[in-house]
């Protein structure tokens, strides 16, 4: 059984994880955040497994919105070298 502080501990890093994955959508500058998003997820769901957690739905969609952040900044990136090779005719 969780005490009370773990709880309250496993719902906070639930929504932790769920900021981080937010954050994670801005291109570039949210690869950090989804990496920690990513890690926090891993780590959560290792410590707790199929145990008790409300916040479950913030967690795995913290997860989601940081493989979506990677895959608009690495879209941004492709969109950019296509532009520039474009441009300047390689």
């Amino acid at each position: 059984m969780q005490t009370p502080a773990e709880r309250i501990h496993l719902i906070e890093r639930s929504l932790r994880c769920f900021v981080y994955g937010l954050l994670s959508v801005i291109p570039f500058v949210g690869l950090g955040f989804a990496a920690l998003a990513v890690r926090l997820h891993f780590k959560t769901w290792a410590e707790t497994g199929d145990r008790w957690n409300p916040a479950r739905r913030y967690l795995v969609a913290g997860f989601c919105l940081a493989w979506l952040g990677v895959l608009v900044s690495v879209g941004g990136l492709a969109l950019f070298v296509v532009i520039l090779i474009k441009r300047y005719e390689f």
